[in-house]
């Protein structure tokens, strides 16, 4: 291996696609144990690589010069072979720094939360520090000396102004996962997760939720590699290429979930809109039927409303997971605010919207069996597909016409993250 990652599992992980993007060399995973890793190190047996949990600190003894703000953060995750002398570099902090200076996360003389204490941890701490936080406080499960317990947070700093989370709290494939109960911080002002898949987590989404910013990981990712890859080639790299190359993986990973009433076309837009794109297609009701082994008729009529609602849930926590898809939801996915925040994680939502004479009854579906229950349903649901959606498009044109419109709204909503 010339150029590379090591750690302990680094099968999600994003930086094989990013280094290849930045510069012309072939980047490998190299995931090690910790009885492979001081046998790894002790041979150095490439040219640079990047390290990652959880040998950021323990690769330090290996190294013959740390460079001045990697000795000062106690971390290291770029190291560089030169003629046989290891040197060590933190590029976190210069990647966790581009970010907050992007979006204008205003830091000075503010209060922040940080959940975890680990590698990178200390290169966020030194950030904060420099750009002069009035007070760090560091979240751990469990009390220590330097840090507050969970408990502590919910009885005393509530008033805080950013919450940060470098813990593993909500990655894949613990989605679901969320390190704090946001709703009562009356003053938070912004929120970043360095966890980068998924795409946003459940933290990000919950301060979305209740219009805070936030900001995951996939940014300072592509930030800190590009001032990796100067290090590894001695070379040096715009910062425009980091927007680029951001831009590009969130429109190509993110997916589209279709929202709407049934038979306002998610399913036929749908799988015409995967086609284009080349993102694979998942329909929740068509997933639903193969696990139930039944249609969804018949599981009302067996099993009743709520059962079906259990097996809807069930298979939007597994399809929300999916990056490069595009998913057709059932007309009542929404009803659950479980479902959407899933949704929400690695999806844009569309809301298709149908003029109610082109909404069908159906006795195929159990809700729609007279144009007065589908009014009904409508005057429920509307606030909520709208109040889910980020966009909307009417499907009261031909499947062309919309599909294009859908992909011309996709590419605005990517360029405008």
């Amino acid at each position: 291996m010339k150029y590379g990652l090591i750690g302990e599992h680094l099968s999600h992980s994003f930086s094989k696609e990013i280094h290849e993007k930045l510069a012309d060399y072939t980047y490998d995973l190299c995931p090690l144990t910790k009885e492979e890793f001081p046998v790894f190190m002790k041979q150095h047996d490439f040219k640079a690589i990047n390290v990652t949990i959880p040998y950021k600190i323990d690769c330090m003894a290996y190294l013959d010069e740390i460079d001045e703000k990697a000795q000062a953060i106690g971390s290291v995750n770029t190291i560089v072979n030169r003629d046989g002398r290891l040197y060590g570099y933190n590029t976190d902090y210069d990647g966790f720094a581009y970010m907050l200076k992007r979006h204008g996360v205003p830091i000075q003389g503010q209060k922040v939360l940080m959940i975890g204490d680990g590698g990178a941890a200390k290169a966020i701490t030194k950030v904060l520090k420099d750009f002069h936080a009035k007070e760090i406080l560091k979240v751990r499960r469990s009390k220590s000396a330097n840090t507050i317990s969970y408990d502590e947070v919910y009885q005393q700093h509530m008033d805080a102004d950013i919450i940060i989370n470098t813990s593993p709290s909500g990655m894949y494939p613990h989605d679901d996962d969320c390190p704090l109960d946001l709703t009562a911080f009356k003053d938070l002002k912004y929120v970043v997760d360095i966890i980068y898949n998924p795409l946003r987590t459940s933290l990000c989404v919950q301060a979305n939720n209740q219009n805070v910013p936030s900001i995951g990981g996939l940014e300072m990712l592509i930030a800190q590699a590009k001032v990796a890859v100067e290090h590894f080639l001695s070379t040096s790299i715009e910062n425009h290429a980091i927007h680029e190359i951001y831009r590009d993986m969130m429109k190509e990973m993110t997916s589209i979930v279709l929202i709407g009433m049934p038979s306002s076309g998610k399913s036929s837009i749908g799988r015409q809109l995967a086609e284009d794109l080349h993102k694979e297609f998942y329909d929740v009701d068509t997933q639903i039927e193969q696990i139930a082994k039944k249609s969804i008729k018949d599981i009302f009529q067996d099993e009743g409303e709520a059962y079906f609602r259990d097996l809807e849930t069930k298979v939007i926590l597994q399809l929300s997971q999916k990056k490069q898809a595009v998913i057709a939801t059932g007309g009542g996915s929404i009803l659950r605010k479980q479902n959407v925040n899933a949704l929400k994680r690695n999806g844009m939502l569309c809301y298709i919207r149908r003029d109610i004479d082109k909404l069908l009854v159906d006795d195929a579906r159990p809700l729609s069996k007279s144009k007065a229950a589908i009014q009904e349903m409508l005057d429920i649901r509307a606030p909520l597909y709208e109040a889910a959606a980020d966009i909307c498009i009417d499907n009261n044109n031909d499947l062309g016409t919309v599909i294009e419109m859908i992909k011309q709204m996709f590419d605005a909503y990517c360029q405008k993250l």
